[in-house]
């Protein structure tokens, strides 16, 4: 499992995953609450791992499937498949129902006006994906959440954490998050739409909660 933060910048130097070793999550590894505590080489480290999100076919930071380094797709990079108008989700899957993305994209809204943090869902069938090209449309900063959802690689949650959202958020949420609601019995069962609905209604309730070092510790 791999886990890397989006940079404030997003300078995407370099944007092809198999190239890349990414940083390993382990339990110790979560940053600090306070970033201002960071020695200034941890900083300039990190502000430099960003520059790999949204690389690989996914263009994931944090991919939770389980696949490694090695079995990452080529980048892809396919503006031609954004919508013509600006949506917080977008579906090239066809996973959602017209229903389904309007009540996601109301929770997304309520999310950001509560909480401040921006939740992106993309659904997508690897290659069919636009890939790279959501990072300009969503205006991608460190409070964002980009939640890929692709069966491609067996579990179908992958996300994509912002620094700011890493600082509030722990790491062990999203994947217990995948883990409870995207491994394969779980969507084959109950649908892939199913799969994202339940995970957004998951991060809703954690991103409201008061951050602390408990917070979150449930997956609802």
């Amino acid at each position: 499992m791999a886990f890397l933060h989006l940079p404030s910048s997003l300078a995407l130097k370099t944007t092809c995953r198999s190239a890349l070793t990414p940083v390993p999550v382990t339990a110790s590894s979560r940053p600090a609450q306070n970033s201002a505590k960071f020695p200034n080489w941890v900083l300039d480290f990190r502000s430099k791992s960003l520059n790999f999100a949204f690389s690989g076919a996914l263009a994931l930071g944090l991919s939770l499937s389980g696949v490694g380094v090695a079995d990452a797709k080529v980048g892809v990079n396919k503006p031609e498949l954004l919508p013509k108008e600006f949506t917080t989700v977008i579906d090239v899957a066809g996973f959602l129902s017209d229903g389904q993305e309007k009540r996601l994209a109301e929770e997304i809204s309520d999310i950001e006006k509560d909480t401040g943090f921006k939740l992106r869902v993309l659904a997508q069938n690897y290659p069919d994906t636009p890939g790279l090209a959501i990072k300009d449309f969503w205006q991608v900063d460190d409070r964002t959440v980009v939640f890929v959802a692709d069966p491609n690689f067996g579990n179908i949650l992958n996300f994509n954490v912002g620094a700011s959202v890493d600082l509030n958020i722990p790491r062990s949420f999203w994947s217990r998050l995948a883990g409870k609601y995207g491994n394969m019995f779980y969507w084959k069962e109950k649908g892939e739409d199913a799969s994202i609905e339940a995970a957004v209604m998951a991060i809703s309730s954690c991103l409201r909660e008061p951050a602390g070092p408990n917070n979150c510790s449930e997956v609802k």
